[in-house]
């Protein structure tokens, strides 16, 4: 089988995604061709495992002071582009695309009549999941932004419908002990009212990860660092809490560690305050809506939900696409659901997610839906 694996490029949680499913597709022995747009070339970073990849320009959104500047978006993204990369990308010879939010191959893909599957948190939007905020327009864009044959969504819960669970790093052994910082990540926000809010907290010791940083350096008990792969991950496994916008990559991972979280979502992207109102539902995390003193205050002073152990979700898609896809969509889901346990708070607010869910795990409910 010979697969093209479209990635979305505006944030690094897509690509965080696709380089688990590169290093499985790699330990089957299998090569996978990638496919990215949505960021300037100059912009990627530690892509090594993506081989010889293509990059287009493809489509973005324009953010600023936490927002979506949607004038901005309209007016830097231009339609006639778009389509001549569409049908600049000629897909003969392969099988499947594989597509995780990412238009160009997604509609290259339609034209040429190409089977495609969507493997992307975006997909989950497509079924009953809870939404904050949705409108008739963000409907339209999540249906037809990177439209595909078949979608396999991903969520931090399956609510009845053929999503699994998130794509993380596979663990290798027990987290190391915590230093008490806290990794901050927020690349849609301000810099200078970033550092101004974490300032203000000089007992805590911050690790601050930005765009706009090309230099680590260090201002009173704030770390702030350039983004890298290796440092972030390094950061992650050590600190005691994140505080993040409303992802879906960096909040799933983070969950894996056991690390407490504080979510400000992107105000005018319906997908973030979605995340953030889930997670804060199931009793994952905690929000705020604004650079907020108090609401920072109240979270340092609060502990870790538990732990959440995801499965190899990436090595169990890629044995199902190369096996020729045994069994449905469905009971894929189902084996992946089964060995879940959620940490016992969680556990009172996912009962109310299903009429049979247990509290053990999953299972009971899964069955019975299934």
């Amino acid at each position: 089988m010979k697969i093209l694996y479209g990635v979305q490029g505006t944030g690094n949680g897509h690509i965080s995604r696709a380089r688990e499913m590169a290093r499985a597709f790699s330990e089957l022995g299998v090569a996978v061709d990638f496919h990215f747009s949505g960021r300037a070339v100059d912009q990627y970073f530690d892509m090594d495992c993506f081989g010889d990849y293509r990059t287009a320009t493809g489509l973005t959104f324009v953010t600023e002071q936490g927002k979506v500047n949607q004038w901005k978006t309209f007016c830097q993204n231009s339609l006639v582009n778009f389509w001549r990369e569409v049908k600049a990308l000629d897909l003969r010879g392969y099988d499947l695309v594989l597509n995780d939010f990412e238009p160009v191959s997604a509609w290259a893909a339609r034209q040429q009549g190409i089977r495609t599957l969507g493997l992307s948190h975006q997909s989950a939007f497509l079924f009953d999941v809870p939404k904050e905020g949705e409108g008739w327009l963000d409907r339209q864009l999540i249906r037809y932004f990177a439209p595909t044959d078949q979608q396999l969504g991903l969520h931090w819960y399956h609510f009845g419908a053929p999503i699994l669970p998130p794509i993380v790093p596979r663990s290798h052994g027990a987290s190391p002990e915590t230093d008490g910082s806290v990794l901050v990540y927020l690349p849609f926000e301000d810099l200078s009212q970033v550092l101004a809010l974490l300032h203000r907290f000089s007992e805590v010791t911050f690790h601050c990860y930005h765009p706009a940083v090309k230099q680590d350096e260090r201002h009173g008990n704030v770390h702030v660092c350039a983004l890298s792969r290796t440092g972030f991950h390094q950061r992650l496994a050590l600190c005691d809490g994140v505080i993040a916008n409303g992802g879906f990559e960096l909040p799933s991972e983070a969950i894996a560690l056991g690390k407490k979280l504080l979510l400000k979502p992107l105000q005018g992207q319906y997908e973030q305050m979605s995340n953030v109102a889930t997670l804060e539902l199931m009793g994952l995390a905690s929000c705020m809506h604004a650079l907020d003193a108090g609401a920072l205050r109240n979270w340092l002073a609060s502990h870790s939900p538990g732990q959440v152990v995801w499965p190899d979700v990436a090595l169990a898609v890629a044995r199902w696409l190369l096996a020729g896809e045994p069994q449905t969509a469905q009971a894929l889901c189902r084996s992946l659901w089964e060995p879940i346990s959620f940490p016992e708070p969680v556990l009172e607010t996912v009962r109310d997610l299903g009429p049979s869910a247990d509290t053990v795990g999953l299972k009971s409910f899964i069955t019975g839906i299934y």
